[in-house]
């Protein structure tokens, strides 16, 4: 009986989904209500799926191209195509067909576009499975065309923007993961290229390729394809942090054949499961980004943020307003001020919790406490379910990349501390200001411009983009929300901490720029080099700096036992030390001073004991050595030489040194010593 009613409604589905698509409607809702249904004819999936991608009826694209198969890697195509159709099960006349098709599709595709077919492209996966649909040629041009604009990303090459999007959000959800790849040097695309290139065609089983895309083009978001991703290898996180003593060739290669393990009845849970985290993900990671999609031929934009860069997800001003004013159910931001204490006194978002990044690296132990009071303060507004509330934590600088460099410290910080929904708002304070005075100037909602306030809990202005000042209306006390409670103590404790640090750095005598020589010689460049060591507020920054060693990427690669290489007779001294790159990542690392060298040893955290060589600079060759007033631990050596035109740096340097000026003492010394040297000989 059971049976004979599932066979009268499989009918009945059969009747009125024929009589669905017969219709040619374009209702993507009426398709998605009846489209759940497990095994479908190739004549019905065809229909539906020329339907989603909007297809349905379109004439014949191919009809003003004479056919000529002339192109300078025809022979790659062609070689493409009939590797594509070996695969396919099917007569001798039907693969040549096919064959014939396959490339004409793609032939045409390069032409149209003005592109070239290079090797490493997804495309015939892509056609794949649109070959099971028996298209005709039209068909099949159209169906590719669309799947191509409509969801495979612009820049979906080596090294391209897709992928360092989707590393980010790999990041957001899975920071320990994300670490671990980023320890083996494993990028997205080393893994992923074909997963995105082809919509996961190139590693899945035919019929579970099928059962993917119903679901896919049912959703009809392009965007889909990285939560999909991401599910990959959170479900397969345990195995991959397994492979710990796994050479970098071997993960990658069980990482690009995850997909393969898929099977027809895992893709609801998969898409269920992308679902949800796309639900815990800020809007900002699409709204960002939409120009990786559709069918305008313009590059992205120079502006753009260069994701390869990006210490972890930007989030938009206007999303992290609207996040926490809504009281939505989706992604609420915990606000985190960066920014150092007098600014964040003259004004903040009135919900944001304030930790000066200067205490970092002016009290270590003061802002060991203040972290556990973000968190602490984090859990209770959660609890309470205050305005200020948000299980994802959003750090705000001031906008201003010098300013914020300390602020990367803090990020790198809870990075390597594997902490899961990490963000940065995109413009700092600076896009807040502006983002409230452009509502007001607009007349939009009013009631935004009372989110800054100052310490105090009155109202801050706004500065316009031409410098006028836009009080905001009302002197009333503002939003007393329980993280500026919890904050205040705090907040005047930093700016205690500040003053004492200012104080110390005042009361000591005036530093003069100095030249190291052996006779201290004070006032005389050596061969016109400028002072090489000096104390000042100085730019952190040149333009023409250069963060990063003179080394090339196979010298990084060489490990070495630390402690071997500390016990070599020519270290005369050794430093222990944290490297700071640009971006605010600190490792742990030790410097050795030679005869003639200085070393940079990185350790690695999964090899203890060990560690890159990470930089050789030749003593000869500093330039200066600075640090600021305001944080002396910070030293940064220039490294260049001496031209006609002037002193040339090659490289820059950065390290977070205790006792650094006994550390900067011995290298001078050491420099100088080298540089009597030379004189002499």
């Amino acid at each position: 009986m059971a049976d004979a009613v599932e066979e009268a409604l499989q009918g009945s589905w059969d009747q009125d989904l024929a009589e669905a698509l017969d219709s040619g409607s374009s209702d993507m809702e009426m398709e998605r209500s009846i489209i759940q249904v497990q095994e479908q004819s190739a004549q019905h999936r065809a229909k539906m799926w020329k339907i989603a991608l909007n297809v349905s009826g379109k004439g014949d694209s191919l009809s003003p191209w004479d056919g000529v198969l002339d192109l300078p890697e025809q022979t790659l195509i062609h070689n493409r195509s009939q590797q594509l159709i070996d695969q396919l099960d099917m007569s001798e006349e039907e693969r040549s067909d096919m064959v014939s098709d396959v490339e004409s599709v793609i032939t045409f595709y390069c032409k149209s576009r003005n592109i070239s077919f290079t090797p490493e492209l997804s495309w015939p996966h892509i056609l794949k499975p649109l070959l099971s649909l028996q298209l005709p040629r039209s068909d099949l041009y159209n169906c590719f065309y669309a799947v191509m604009n409509k969801y495979i990303p612009r820049d979906c090459v080596p090294n391209g923007r897709p992928f360092h999007l989707y590393r980010l959000l790999l990041q957001y959800h899975e920071p320990e993961l994300c670490s671990f790849l980023d320890t083996k040097k494993i990028t997205p695309d080393s893994y992923g290229i074909n997963w995105l290139g082809s919509l996961f065609s190139s590693n899945c089983l035919p019929d579970v390729t099928q059962a993917l895309w119903d679901f896919y083009l049912q959703q009809a978001d392009p965007f889909l394809i990285f939560f999909l991703m991401l599910i990959i290898l959170v479900n397969a996180k345990e195995t991959i942090l397994s492979q710990e003593g796994a050479s970098k060739e071997d993960i990658i290669k069980n990482l690009e054949a995850s997909p393969s393990l898929l099977e027809s009845e895992d893709i609801e849970d998969l898409f269920s499961l992308a679902q949800y985290y796309q639900s815990k993900t800020p809007l900002s990671l699409r709204k960002m980004n939409q120009n990786l999609f559709g069918s305008s031929l313009v590059a992205l934009k120079e502006e753009d943020t260069d994701l390869s860069q990006a210490l972890c997800l930007p989030v938009s001003v206007p999303e992290i307003l609207q996040a926490n004013q809504l009281q939505q159910d989706g992604v609420r931001f915990f606000v985190v001020d960066c920014r150092p204490a007098e600014q964040y006194n003259t004004g903040h978002l009135s919900t944001a919790f304030h930790l000066d990044s200067d205490l970092m690296l002016q009290n270590p132990s003061e802002f060991a406490l203040s972290v556990k009071s973000l968190l602490e303060a984090q859990k209770q507004s959660l609890e309470s379910g205050s305005i200020a509330s948000g299980e994802h934590l959003c750090f705000m600088g001031s906008g201003r990349e010098e300013e914020d460099m300390y602020m990367n410290m803090v990020l790198a910080h809870f990075l390597q501390k594997n902490k899961e929904y990490v963000s940065i708002a995109k413009g700092g304070f600076m896009a807040l200001q502006k983002h409230l005075v452009d509502m007001n100037i607009e007349g939009l909602d009013s009631s935004y411009l009372h989110w800054i306030v100052s310490t105090s809990g009155s109202h801050s202005s706004l500065s316009s983009a031409d410098g006028d000042l836009l009080s905001s209306p009302g002197d009333s006390k503002g939003v007393k929300s329980l993280v500026n409670k919890m904050t205040f103590a705090l907040k005047s404790k930093s700016v205690n901490v500040k003053e004492k640090m200012i104080s110390f750095i005042e009361n000591t005598s005036t530093p003069v720029e100095r030249h190291v020589s052996s006779s201290d010689r004070v006032g005389k460049p050596y061969r016109g080099v400028k002072p090489v060591f000096s104390i000042g507020d100085e730019e952190e920054y040149d333009t023409d700096e250069i963060d990063s060693s003179s080394m090339s990427d196979d010298d990084r690669k060489e490990i070495v036992n630390i402690q071997t290489w500390i016990n070599k007779p020519d270290v005369k001294h050794h430093i222990p030390c944290n490297e700071v790159k640009e971006t605010g990542h600190m490792f742990p690392s030790h410097l050795l001073i030679t005869t003639t060298h200085m070393y940079c040893l990185r350790e690695i955290a999964s090899r203890k004991g060990f560690a890159y060589i990470q930089s050789r600079q030749a003593l000869n060759s500093v330039v200066k050595i600075t640090s600021k007033k305001k944080h002396p631990e910070l030293i940064t050596f220039k490294f260049g030489s001496n031209n006609s035109a002037g002193v040339e740096i090659s490289a820059v340097e950065r390290y977070l040194i205790p006792n650094a000026g006994d550390a900067t003492k011995v290298i001078k010394q050491q420099i100088m010593k080298v540089l009597d040297a030379l004189e002499s000989s």
